[in-house]
């Protein structure tokens, strides 16, 4: 006998999970940030935030204010040897649209001395408490992770 199970189509396709990439690139001296979101739960969760009528397939407009609103709820603190915080000042470079993903890049150079890195990922999870950002770093060939689920809202990493 074979059994079917189907869910809602409103749930079908919502993952609930994002992926942002941290690199330490030596040829460039920036930390690059790379966030990748499905196409169908960044333009979901920019119908709630922004209204309905969020395009983000077709219009430019909508995805830089998605974009914007990525930028504003992540960044990152450097900690020093002295356990000195600082926060990055991250520029915006833009965002694209690669298949089913929506990617929003952020840079700012490499600051000498960091010991550790605190990092703030609330993407999403104003929308969807149960929203899981997943940040991976990668510096001088190791790759380290921070899990964003729950009431977590800051996570220091020791480099």
């Amino acid at each position: 006998m074979l059994l079917l199970v189907s869910a809602p189509s409103s749930f079908a396709h919502e993952q609930k999970t994002a992926v942002t990439r941290i690199l330490f690139n030596p040829n460039t001296g920036n930390i690059e940030v790379m966030h990748r979101f499905l196409v169908h739960d960044a333009e979901h969760a920019a119908g709630v935030i922004f209204g309905a009528g969020q395009k983000l397939l077709e219009s430019a407009d909508s995805r830089a204010l998605f974009g914007s609103y990525v930028v504003n709820r992540f960044s990152i603190a450097t900690i020093d040897e002295n356990q000195k915080s600082t926060e990055l000042d991250l520029a915006y470079i833009g965002e694209e649209i690669d298949g089913q993903f929506l990617w929003v890049y952020q840079e700012a150079k490499i600051f000498d001395g960091m010991q550790a890195l605190r990092v703030v990922n609330m993407a999403l999870r104003d929308v969807w408490p149960d929203q899981a950002n997943l940040v991976n770093i990668e510096k001088d060939g190791q790759i380290y992770s921070l899990s964003f689920i729950g009431s977590s809202e800051s996570l220091l990493i020791e480099l």
